[in-house]
Protein backbone atom coordinates (compact mmCIF):
# COMPACT_ATOMS: atom_id res chain seq x y z
CA UNK A 1 0.00 0.00 0.00
CA UNK A 2 1.46 3.32 -1.07
CA UNK A 3 1.50 6.34 1.21
CA UNK A 4 0.71 9.95 0.37
CA UNK A 5 4.37 10.84 0.92
CA UNK A 6 5.49 8.15 -1.51
CA UNK A 7 3.08 9.35 -4.19
CA UNK A 8 4.14 12.98 -3.76
CA UNK A 9 7.80 11.94 -3.98
CA UNK A 10 7.08 9.95 -7.14
CA UNK A 11 5.30 12.94 -8.65
CA UNK A 12 8.19 15.19 -7.68
CA UNK A 13 10.61 12.89 -9.48
CA UNK A 14 8.60 13.35 -12.68
CA UNK A 15 7.89 17.05 -12.24
CA UNK A 16 9.12 19.52 -14.83
CA UNK A 17 8.57 22.93 -13.34
CA UNK A 18 9.85 24.56 -16.52
CA UNK A 19 6.65 23.45 -18.25
CA UNK A 20 4.36 25.29 -15.86
CA UNK A 21 4.37 28.52 -17.85
CA UNK A 22 3.39 26.71 -21.02
CA UNK A 23 0.70 24.74 -19.20
CA UNK A 24 -0.74 27.96 -17.80
CA UNK A 25 -1.22 29.29 -21.34
CA UNK A 26 -3.64 26.40 -21.87
CA UNK A 27 -5.49 27.13 -18.65
CA UNK A 28 -3.78 24.33 -16.73
CA UNK A 29 -3.25 26.20 -13.50
CA UNK A 30 -3.73 25.79 -9.77
CA UNK A 31 -1.77 26.44 -6.63
CA UNK A 32 1.09 24.02 -5.90
CA UNK A 33 1.02 22.53 -9.39
CA UNK A 34 4.16 20.51 -9.99
CA UNK A 35 4.31 20.07 -13.77
CA UNK A 36 3.72 16.33 -14.24
CA UNK A 37 2.30 14.86 -17.44
CA UNK A 38 -0.89 12.82 -17.40
CA UNK A 39 0.90 9.69 -18.72
CA UNK A 40 3.37 9.91 -15.83
CA UNK A 41 0.49 10.36 -13.37
CA UNK A 42 -1.17 7.25 -14.77
CA UNK A 43 1.99 5.20 -14.36
CA UNK A 44 2.31 6.31 -10.74
CA UNK A 45 -1.36 5.54 -10.08
CA UNK A 46 -1.03 2.07 -11.62
CA UNK A 47 1.88 1.32 -9.32
CA UNK A 48 -0.27 2.32 -6.34
CA UNK A 49 -3.21 0.11 -7.25
CA UNK A 50 -6.80 0.80 -6.24
CA UNK A 51 -7.05 2.35 -2.77
CA UNK A 52 -10.03 4.43 -1.65
CA UNK A 53 -8.42 5.79 1.50
CA UNK A 54 -5.27 6.78 -0.36
CA UNK A 55 -7.47 8.63 -2.85
CA UNK A 56 -9.15 10.59 -0.07
CA UNK A 57 -5.81 11.45 1.50
CA UNK A 58 -4.24 12.50 -1.81
CA UNK A 59 -7.19 14.77 -2.53
CA UNK A 60 -6.68 16.58 0.75
CA UNK A 61 -3.18 17.66 -0.30
CA UNK A 62 -4.69 20.14 -2.75
CA UNK A 63 -1.90 19.42 -5.24
CA UNK A 64 -3.51 19.20 -8.70
CA UNK A 65 -1.42 16.23 -9.83
CA UNK A 66 -2.10 14.37 -6.59
CA UNK A 67 -5.81 15.07 -7.02
CA UNK A 68 -5.73 13.56 -10.50
CA UNK A 69 -3.88 10.49 -9.20
CA UNK A 70 -6.56 10.26 -6.52
CA UNK A 71 -9.23 10.01 -9.20
CA UNK A 72 -7.38 7.11 -10.84
CA UNK A 73 -6.67 5.05 -7.71
CA UNK A 74 -10.11 5.53 -6.14
CA UNK A 75 -12.71 2.75 -6.21
CA UNK A 76 -15.93 3.91 -7.94
CA UNK A 77 -18.25 1.73 -5.88
CA UNK A 78 -16.85 3.22 -2.67
CA UNK A 79 -17.38 6.83 -3.74
CA UNK A 80 -20.19 8.49 -1.81
CA UNK A 81 -22.44 11.33 -2.83
CA UNK A 82 -20.88 13.47 -0.12
CA UNK A 83 -17.42 12.83 -1.56
CA UNK A 84 -18.54 13.81 -5.04
CA UNK A 85 -20.13 17.01 -3.80
CA UNK A 86 -17.04 17.86 -1.74
CA UNK A 87 -14.62 17.18 -4.55
CA UNK A 88 -16.54 19.11 -7.19
CA UNK A 89 -16.33 22.27 -5.07
CA UNK A 90 -12.53 21.90 -5.08
CA UNK A 91 -12.24 21.98 -8.88
CA UNK A 92 -10.15 25.01 -9.82
CA UNK A 93 -8.86 24.06 -13.28
CA UNK A 94 -10.37 22.35 -16.30
CA UNK A 95 -7.89 19.48 -16.35
CA UNK A 96 -8.64 18.40 -12.77
CA UNK A 97 -12.37 18.70 -13.49
CA UNK A 98 -12.19 16.63 -16.67
CA UNK A 99 -9.77 14.03 -15.35
CA UNK A 100 -11.81 13.38 -12.21
CA UNK A 101 -15.04 13.12 -14.21
CA UNK A 102 -13.49 10.81 -16.80
CA UNK A 103 -11.37 8.68 -14.46
CA UNK A 104 -13.83 8.25 -11.62
CA UNK A 105 -17.14 10.10 -11.43
CA UNK A 106 -18.54 8.71 -14.67
CA UNK A 107 -18.00 5.19 -13.33
CA UNK A 108 -20.02 5.73 -10.15
CA UNK A 109 -23.71 4.82 -9.81
CA UNK A 110 -24.44 8.49 -9.04
CA UNK A 111 -23.04 9.97 -12.25
CA UNK A 112 -26.33 10.48 -14.09
CA UNK A 113 -28.00 11.99 -11.03
CA UNK A 114 -25.28 14.60 -10.64
CA UNK A 115 -25.60 16.01 -14.16
CA UNK A 116 -28.83 18.00 -13.67
CA UNK A 117 -27.79 19.06 -10.19
CA UNK A 118 -24.35 20.33 -11.11
CA UNK A 119 -25.59 21.98 -14.32
CA UNK A 120 -27.37 24.50 -12.09
CA UNK A 121 -24.24 25.36 -10.10
CA UNK A 122 -22.90 28.89 -10.35
CA UNK A 123 -19.16 28.21 -9.98
CA UNK A 124 -17.55 27.78 -13.40
CA UNK A 125 -15.80 24.45 -12.89
CA UNK A 126 -18.64 22.96 -10.85
CA UNK A 127 -20.99 23.71 -13.73
CA UNK A 128 -18.48 22.43 -16.26
CA UNK A 129 -18.41 19.14 -14.33
CA UNK A 130 -22.01 18.43 -15.40
CA UNK A 131 -21.06 18.70 -19.05
CA UNK A 132 -17.77 16.85 -18.56
CA UNK A 133 -19.83 14.00 -17.13
CA UNK A 134 -22.10 13.95 -20.17
CA UNK A 135 -19.06 13.95 -22.46
CA UNK A 136 -17.23 11.18 -20.63
CA UNK A 137 -20.33 9.04 -20.22
CA UNK A 138 -20.93 9.33 -23.96
CA UNK A 139 -17.43 8.02 -24.53
CA UNK A 140 -17.14 5.41 -21.76
CA UNK A 141 -20.58 4.09 -20.79
CA UNK A 142 -21.27 1.32 -23.28
CA UNK A 143 -24.47 0.27 -21.48
CA UNK A 144 -26.19 3.67 -21.68
CA UNK A 145 -29.06 3.96 -24.14
CA UNK A 146 -29.68 6.60 -26.76
CA UNK A 147 -32.59 7.81 -24.64
CA UNK A 148 -30.21 8.41 -21.72
CA UNK A 149 -28.34 10.91 -23.87
CA UNK A 150 -31.40 12.35 -25.59
CA UNK A 151 -32.62 13.34 -22.11
CA UNK A 152 -29.53 15.52 -21.70
CA UNK A 153 -30.47 17.84 -24.55
CA UNK A 154 -32.50 20.26 -22.39
CA UNK A 155 -29.52 20.49 -20.02
CA UNK A 156 -27.21 21.18 -22.94
CA UNK A 157 -29.52 23.87 -24.29
CA UNK A 158 -29.87 25.42 -20.82
CA UNK A 159 -26.09 25.83 -20.53
CA UNK A 160 -25.45 26.95 -24.08
CA UNK A 161 -25.72 30.67 -23.37
CA UNK A 162 -23.17 30.65 -20.55
CA UNK A 163 -20.37 32.82 -21.92
CA UNK A 164 -17.68 31.60 -19.55
CA UNK A 165 -14.95 29.85 -21.49
CA UNK A 166 -14.80 26.58 -19.60
CA UNK A 167 -18.55 26.16 -19.40
CA UNK A 168 -18.97 26.99 -23.09
CA UNK A 169 -16.30 24.49 -24.11
CA UNK A 170 -17.76 21.90 -21.73
CA UNK A 171 -21.20 22.21 -23.32
CA UNK A 172 -19.68 21.85 -26.77
CA UNK A 173 -17.67 18.81 -25.66
CA UNK A 174 -20.80 17.16 -24.29
CA UNK A 175 -22.87 17.72 -27.43
CA UNK A 176 -20.03 16.69 -29.74
CA UNK A 177 -19.38 13.44 -27.89
CA UNK A 178 -23.06 12.55 -27.97
CA UNK A 179 -23.07 13.24 -31.69
CA UNK A 180 -20.08 10.95 -32.23
CA UNK A 181 -21.53 8.04 -30.26
CA UNK A 182 -23.66 6.58 -33.08
CA UNK A 183 -25.61 7.72 -36.17
CA UNK A 184 -28.93 8.03 -34.33
CA UNK A 185 -27.47 10.30 -31.66
CA UNK A 186 -25.63 12.17 -34.39
CA UNK A 187 -29.01 13.19 -35.84
CA UNK A 188 -30.28 14.21 -32.40
CA UNK A 189 -27.14 16.26 -31.72
CA UNK A 190 -27.43 17.91 -35.13
CA UNK A 191 -31.01 18.86 -34.30
CA UNK A 192 -29.95 20.42 -31.04
CA UNK A 193 -27.10 22.25 -32.78
CA UNK A 194 -29.66 23.68 -35.18
CA UNK A 195 -31.72 24.96 -32.27
CA UNK A 196 -28.62 26.56 -30.72
CA UNK A 197 -27.72 28.20 -34.01
CA UNK A 198 -31.16 29.85 -34.05
CA UNK A 199 -30.66 31.36 -30.60
CA UNK A 200 -29.62 35.00 -30.22
CA UNK A 201 -26.72 34.00 -28.00
CA UNK A 202 -23.34 34.20 -29.75
CA UNK A 203 -22.07 31.55 -27.33
CA UNK A 204 -24.83 29.13 -28.31
CA UNK A 205 -24.12 29.81 -31.97
CA UNK A 206 -20.41 29.10 -31.42
CA UNK A 207 -21.27 25.79 -29.75
CA UNK A 208 -23.56 24.91 -32.66
CA UNK A 209 -20.88 25.58 -35.27
CA UNK A 210 -18.21 23.78 -33.24
CA UNK A 211 -20.48 20.77 -32.89
CA UNK A 212 -21.56 20.61 -36.52
CA UNK A 213 -17.98 20.85 -37.74
CA UNK A 214 -16.88 17.96 -35.50
CA UNK A 215 -19.79 15.54 -35.85
CA UNK A 216 -19.98 15.88 -39.64
CA UNK A 217 -16.23 15.45 -40.09
CA UNK A 218 -14.54 12.70 -42.07
CA UNK A 219 -13.17 11.30 -38.80
CA UNK A 220 -16.68 10.90 -37.41
CA UNK A 221 -17.86 9.25 -40.64
CA UNK A 222 -15.00 6.76 -40.46
CA UNK A 223 -15.80 6.07 -36.81
CA UNK A 224 -19.37 5.15 -37.68
CA UNK A 225 -18.12 2.87 -40.46
CA UNK A 226 -15.86 1.07 -37.99
CA UNK A 227 -18.75 0.66 -35.57
CA UNK A 228 -20.99 -0.74 -38.32
CA UNK A 229 -18.34 -3.29 -39.29
CA UNK A 230 -17.80 -4.65 -35.78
Amino acid sequence: MASVEEVINALGAKAKSGQLEGMARFGITGDRRMGVSVPDMRVIAKECGKDHQLALDLWETGIPEAMIVASIVDVPDQVTEGQMDDWVTDFNSWDVCDQVCGNLFDKTPLAWDKIPEWSKREAEFEKRAAYALIATLAWHDKEATDEDFARQMPIIKAGADDERNYVKKGVSWALRNIGKRNPNLNKIAMGTAGELLAMESKTAQWIARDTKRDITSEATRRRFERLANK
